[in-house]
């Protein structure tokens, strides 16, 4: 009988994928990741939410012409990728403390990559929700999408959390 071949490395797309479906097996096969590849899967989800806010400024600037897109991309460039680090940072860092007063662990490492997993997993569907708002504009489709993206957000986000967190007493 022969040994089975070693499982090919498993890309990120497919992961995002599976994060759908079964986000806390996910997370916990990315749990141990250096610090600097969750930075960039941070930044690739930011950079991925940027971009699905480009069509829904570019409706907005040739309704309006007082704003020209280009302000208005800089204004979300900045947004998106200075601002959004500081706050995921710092809201990974808060839920790891305030779970810490409940009497659950969750490390800091652990909270940052649930956090920054989920971002990463939604942004196909905020792709999604920025054609929809770029092309159709706001309406029920506008709101089905969003709706979708922020509770495929909550939960991937979630999920991760509950599969990263250590019990009390285990």
């Amino acid at each position: 009988m022969r040994p089975a071949p070693p499982r090919a490395a498993r890309g990120l797309a497919p992961r995002v994928l599976e994060s759908w479906f079964a986000p806390g097996r996910v997370v916990r096969g990315l749990r141990g990741m250096p610090e600097g590849a969750l930075l960039a899967l941070l930044l690739a989800a930011l950079l991925v939410f940027l971009i699905a806010q480009a069509p829904g400024h570019a409706r907005a600037a040739a309704l309006d012409p007082g704003i020209p897109l280009g302000p208005r991309l800089a204004g979300a460039g900045l947004a998106v990728m200075f601002l959004m680090p500081l706050a995921a940072y710092g809201a990974a860092q808060a839920l790891s403390w305030l779970l810490r007063l409940g009497g659950w662990v969750l490390h800091p490492a652990d909270s940052r990559l649930a956090l920054f997993w989920a971002l990463l997993a939604v942004a196909p569907a905020m792709l999604l929700a920025g054609l929809t708002e770029g092309l159709v504009g706001p309406g029920p489709a506008l709101t089905a999408t969003r709706l979708l993206a922020g509770t495929g957000f909550l939960f991937i986000w979630l999920s991760g959390v509950r599969a990263l967190i250590e019990r009390p007493g285990k």
